[in-house]
């Protein structure tokens, strides 16, 4: 059945987001690329009565990310590598000071047959706000999924680097949204 018009209340249960950082520098291969999962997450999702988007927000818990999976390295990441990993993320991102990301979008653009489009909005991460655009596809009904790059240093993120700069976290994170609409809850008439 069809997503009905109206807000719906988006979630982990509804779907998922995922951060994936890349190795830089010279010592790159003793590093691993990272995928990190935003575990904590809330959004709202409000359709018209043709069912075309009017407004999304979305706000991440920027102190629950979770590092999932390490490719790559001299060895394999541990559990407490993992957490580890974690933590220095949540300080690099200032997460004691900004502790959520929000994405707030301001224009849906669809593609020719209606299948996905662009979702442009603003992207507030470490205390500042920039112009951030979603590639949307769908890959299922009711199935979606969202992809952009974010530059952490736009949002005054200095990325990670270790072993005196040699081993260093790319600039570019690739961020990866999927989302199944028919899970969404809450839904109940735009006013």
């Amino acid at each position: 059945m069809p997503m009905q018009p109206g807000r719906h209340t988006i979630g982990p249960a509804a779907g998922r987001i995922t951060l994936r950082t890349h190795r830089d520098g010279l010592a790159a291969q003793a590093g691993h690329d990272l995928t990190i999962e935003a575990p904590r997450w809330t959004g709202e999702l409000v359709l018209a009565d043709d069912q075309s988007p009017v407004s999304l927000a979305v706000k991440v818990d920027i102190g629950a990310l979770v590092v999932r999976d390490g490719s790559g390295g001299i060895r394999p990441l541990s559990d407490r590598d993992k957490r580890e990993i974690a933590i220095t993320a949540r300080k690099v991102m200032s997460a004691d000071r900004h502790p959520e990301l929000t994405f707030a979008a301001t224009d849906f653009e669809a593609s020719a047959d209606r299948t996905g489009g662009t979702i442009t909005g603003t992207l507030s991460l470490a205390g500042q706000s920039r112009p951030q655009q979603l590639q949307v596809s769908q890959t299922a009904p009711e199935r979606y999924r969202a992809t952009t790059t974010v530059r952490q240093t736009d949002f005054g993120i200095k990325p990670y680097s270790g072993f005196l700069g040699a081993l260093k976290v790319s600039d570019p994170v690739d961020v990866e949204v999927e989302l199944d609409l028919g899970k969404a809850a809450g839904r109940e008439p735009a006013g």
